[in-house]
C-alpha cells in the first residue's frame, strides 16, 4: 500500500558497519571503578598506600605486601540506581535493583624466617576476583509534541549524497512504510515531517553488565619499609543494551501516521588481560607513600547486533500494521584500554586513625580500536578517540577512626573526573563537566580472627545526550538535548576470617 511510491533498486554506495565500534563504546569500556571491600568502599577505595586489603590489588599490588596473616573474605552488594530524565519540559525516573558479588578473595602470608627482619621478610600471594564497574540501569524518556524525528535521521541518511542506506536502519523504515520516496523530486521524505510534527516521542533504554576483574598478585615486603607488588588481572566484560524508541500522534496532527517503534540491541562480551606493579615505601612509620602502574587492558570483544521496527499506518482504505526484523550482525574486534599511573600517600594517626588519598591519571585519548573481524583497522576511529578524549585526573580520599579495639568508623569521597574535551569535532561538548562524585561511609567490627564490615555508597553524576542522531542534512530540526541525572545507592557487607 506505498502511496504513489515508486520501487526501485537502492544501490550501496557507501560501506557501513551496522553496529559501527565508536569512541563511545571505548569510554564506556575504558572508564572503570574499583569496586572491592566494605571497608575499601567505604574510605572511598582510596587504598593506594594503604594496603592490606584485597581492594589494593586492583589499585596497587604492593598493598599484598602488608598482609602479616592470611585472609578470606567475600563481599555481597545490593545496588539501587535511580535515573531523572527531563526531555522536552517533562522529567520522568526509572529505577534498577540489583544483588551482587563484588569481591571474593584468598591471601597466604609466606614468612621468610629473616631473623634479622633485614632484606625480604615475607612475601604473600593472593588470588581473588573484584568488580570494577557496572552498566545497570534503566532510564525513560518522554517527550510531547515534539519538533522533530528519529525518522529525520533515516531520511537525512536516504538523501545524503553518497547514499547511506542499510538492512539495520534505512531498509527498516522503508518496509515499514515509514520512509517514501517522491520521484517528482528525487527525495525521500516522511509523513511527519510533511505535518510539520507534533507527535509524542518516548524512549527507554536499559542497561546491564560488568566489568570483573579476576587476579593472580604476589607482594614482597623488604624490611617492613618497602613494598613492591605484582598483579595479573584478567578481565572479563560483559555487556547488554536494548534501546526502544516509540512515536505517535495521539493528537492526530499527522494524516496517515499513527505510530513507529523502533528498536535496538546490543550485546558485547569478551575477556582481557592487564599487568599491574606497584611500591610502597614507609619512611616512617606513620607516613606510607605509593606509586603504581597499570598497562592497558587488551581485549578481545564479540559485539552482536540486531535492530526492528514496528509501524502503524491508516490508508484511505484501512489501517495496516507492519513488522519487520534486520538480520543479526556479529563481529570481533580488540580494544586496547589506556594505562593508568596512581601516585598515593597515607598518614597513620597514632593507633587511633588514618587519612589516605589517591590521584589516578588517564589519559582516554591513548585508547585503541583495533583488529575488526573483518580485516578493519578503526584508524578515522582512533582519530575521533584522541579528539574526543583527554587526560582525566581521579581522586579518592578515605579516612579511618579507631573507636575501640573491635569497631571502627570510616568515611570516604571520590571523584572522577569527565574524560571529554571541553570543545572538539568544532563544538563545545555539555559532558566536559560531567563528574562522578561518590561519597562514602561504614563500620568495621573485628573479633578474633572474624572480621565484618559494612558501607554504604551514594553515587551521582549528571550528563547530557541525543535522543537520536542528528540528521546529516540542516533541512531537519537538531534534537534536542536529554538531561540524565543518576543516583545510584550501594550497601556492601564483607564478612572475612583471618588464619
Amino acid at each position: 500500500m506505498k502511496r504513489n511510491i515508486i520501487l526501485f533498486t537502492i544501490t550501496m554506495l557507501v560501506p557501513f558497519l551496522m553496529q559501527a565500534q565508536d569512541f563511545v563504546d571505548v569510554l564506556r569500556y575504558s572508564q572503570i571503578q574499583v569496586q572491592g571491600t566494605a571497608r575499601a568502599g567505604a574510605m572511598g577505595n582510596a587504598f593506594g598506600a594503604l594496603g592490606g586489603d584485597f581492594t589494593s590489588v586492583s589499585i596497587n599490588p604492593a598493598g599484598l605486601g602488608l598482609y602479616r596473616s592470611g585472609e578470606l573474605m567475600i563481599t555481597p552488594k545490593s545496588s539501587h540506581t535511580s535515573v531523572e530524565s527531563s526531555y522536552w519540559g517533562t522529567t520522568v525516573e526509572d529505577t534498577d535493583y540489583k544483588f551482587t558479588l563484588n569481591n571474593l578473595s584468598y591471601v597466604s602470608a609466606i614468612p621468610t624466617n629473616n631473623q634479622n627482619e633485614l632484606g625480604l621478610v615475607g612475601f604473600n600471594v593472593g588470588i581473588g576476583y573484584n568488580r570494577l564497574k557496572e552498566f545497570d540501569s534503566n532510564a525513560y524518556i518522554m517527550g510531547n509534541s515534539i519538533d522533530g524525528s528519529y525518522m529525520d535521521y533515516f531520511a537525512g541518511n536516504a538523501n545524503a549524497v553518497p547514499q547511506i542506506w542499510n538492512d539495520y536502519y534505512e531498509e527498516l523504515a522503508w518496509d515499514t512504510d515509514l520512509l517514501l520516496y517522491d520521484e517528482n523530486n528525487d527525495e525521500y521524505w516522511h509523513d511527519l515531517q510533511d505535518a510539520g510534527y507534533g507527535q509524542n516521542q518516548i524512549k527507554s533504554i536499559s542497561k546491564s553488565g560488568s566489568i570483573d576483574e579476576y587476579s593472580i598478585a604476589l607482594g614482597l615486603n623488604f624490611n617492613h619499609k618497602l613494598y613492591i607488588g605484582a598483579s595479573w588481572g584478567i578481565n572479563y566484560l560483559y555487556y547488554k543494551e536494548s534501546t526502544q524508541i516509540v512515536e505517535n500522534d495521539e493528537q492526530n496532527n499527522v494524516p496517515y501516521f499513527n505510530e513507529f517503534t523502533f528498536n535496538s540491541y546490543l550485546r558485547t562480551n569478551g575477556y582481557g588481560n592487564n599487568f599491574k606493579f606497584g611500591a610502597i615505601y614507609k619512611p616512617i612509620h606513620q607516613i606510607r607513600l605509593g606509586v603504581s602502574i597499570h598497562t592497558p587492558t587488551y581485549y578481545n570483544l564479540h559485539d552482536l547486533f540486531e535492530t526492528s521496527m514496528q509501524s502503524s499506518i491508516t490508508y484511505n482504505d484501512g489501517t495496516e500494521n507492519y513488522d519487520e526484523y534486520s538480520p543479526t550482525n556479529n563481529y570481533d574486534y580488540k580494544l586496547q584500554t589506556p594505562m593508568r599511573t596512581t601516585f598515593s600517600g597515607a598518614f597513620i594517626i597514632a593507633k587511633n586513625g588514618l587519612i589516605s588519598i589517591d590521584y589516578e591519571l588517564v589519559n582516554y585519548g591513548n585508547a585503541k580500536l583495533r583488529e575488526g573481524g573483518d580485516g578493519y583497522s578503526f584508524n578515522e576511529e582512533n582519530l575521533d578517540i584522541e579528539e574526543a578524549y583527554k587526560t582525566s585526573g581521579n581522586i579518592r580520599i578515605g579516612g579511618e577512626y579507631v573507636i575501640s579495639k573491635s569497631l571502627s568508623l570510616r568515611g570516604g569521597y571520590e571523584l572522577q573526573q569527565s574524560a571529554f574535551n571541553s570543545n572538539s569535532f568544532g563544538a563545545s561538548q555539555p559532558n566536559s563537566d560531567a563528574n562522578l562524585m561518590v561519597y562514602s561511609g561504614g563500620l568495621g567490627y573485628r573479633s578474633g580472627l572474624f572480621f565484618a564490615d559494612i558501607a554504604y555508597r551514594y553515587s551521582v553524576i549528571e550528563n547530557s545526550d541525543l535522543p537520536y542522531q542528528t540528521p546529516i542534512s540542516n533541512m531537519y530540526p537538531a534534537p534536542k538535548m536529554i538531561d540524565f541525572k543518576t543516583v545510584k545507592n550501594d550497601v556492601l557487607l564483607t564478612i572475612g576470617y583471618k588464619f
